[in-house]
């Protein structure tokens, strides 16, 4: 619509008729890249290094290769891939004992004489 006026109207006027964002008229989406070469370098190198290296280390290896691969997008190619490195520690441990699971009696509390309040000015 706002192109098929843009020779009549200004283009941030009809925007603001119709409440849309002038960098949403703009906006063009990226396509994205379903580059598989990224995703099977990780693999590769995860398998070659007795399957212990990170995200981080695995980014070095990549830039040695001339990819340069956000921790972030290696990080997601290990998760969908299953790959988790040797040395990954648990982040929570279960306790073993039992916490705060015995039975409390809770007195009744019943208030025998009036309080007063002083205020000091």
């Amino acid at each position: 619509m706002i192109r098929q006026n843009a020779h009549k109207y200004s283009v941030s006027a009809m925007c603001s008729v119709l409440q849309v964002n002038r960098s949403t008229y703009y906006y063009e989406s990226k396509p994205h890249s379903t580059d598989n070469s990224v995703e099977e370098a990780v693999i590769k190198i995860f398998a070659e290094n007795q399957r212990v290296y990170g995200t981080r280390k695995i980014k070095v290896e990549l830039k040695k290769l001339g990819m340069v691969v956000s921790r972030r997008r290696i990080g997601r190619i290990m998760k969908n891939n299953g790959l988790v490195s040797a040395y990954t520690v648990a982040q929570y441990k279960p306790h073993k004992t039992k916490f705060n699971e015995s039975e409390i009696e809770i007195a009744s509390f019943k208030r025998r004489r009036r309080l007063k309040l002083l205020l000091v000015i």
